[in-house]
């Protein structure tokens, strides 16, 4: 069972951590817990399945980043895992997965570059084709026309306590 601790730290966390070097810490200030219970909270609620992941959202477009491409392939299903390991290596690669190709969408490898403009993903985009031979494979080159709310995860009390009654 959720206890008000908990819910607590749930709607801190849910706020996104602060940005400094123990955000954990500064999470226990502002409740009046200390650090360790922080941590020792977050793991077991992470345990539970009620937080799912924790991660970083990067804003991209106050950093100077205008220029966002999604890129897809169709690539042999053999090849993926060696390729998204390739890829992944790239500075300029923030994201590199695998999806299940669709009977309208034939693409299984996804890639996502930030650049500041668009010409420099292009060139990017290049630098990963010679490097790893992609040019021989269908690919779609998606540019993000609008910035969405990038936000985490938020966890209501109401369904808070539902999930951890069953």
């Amino acid at each position: 069972m959720l206890e008000a601790r908990d819910l607590a730290v749930l709607a801190q966390v849910s706020a996104g951590l602060p940005l400094c070097p123990r955000p954990y810490a500064q999470i226990g200030m502002e409740l009046g817990m200390d650090e360790a219970e922080i941590i020792n909270r977050v793991a077991a609620l992470k345990a539970q399945g009620l937080i799912k992941r924790l991660g970083v959202i990067v804003k991209h477009r106050p950093l100077g980043y205008r220029a966002n491409a999604m890129v897809v392939w169709d690539v042999p299903d053999e090849l993926i895992k060696e390729l998204g390991a390739t890829i992944s290596r790239f500075s300029f690669v923030n994201l590199c997965y695998q999806r299940p190709r669709q009977p309208e969408w034939p693409y299984n490898l996804y890639c996502m570059i930030h650049g500041k403009d668009r010409t420099t993903v292009l060139a990017q985009l290049e630098q990963l084709n010679d490097v790893c031979s992609l040019a021989r494979y269908g690919r779609q080159i998606l540019f993000s026309r609008r910035c969405f709310k990038q936000r985490g995860a938020v966890y209501q009390a109401q369904q808070l306590t539902v999930a951890a009654h069953g």
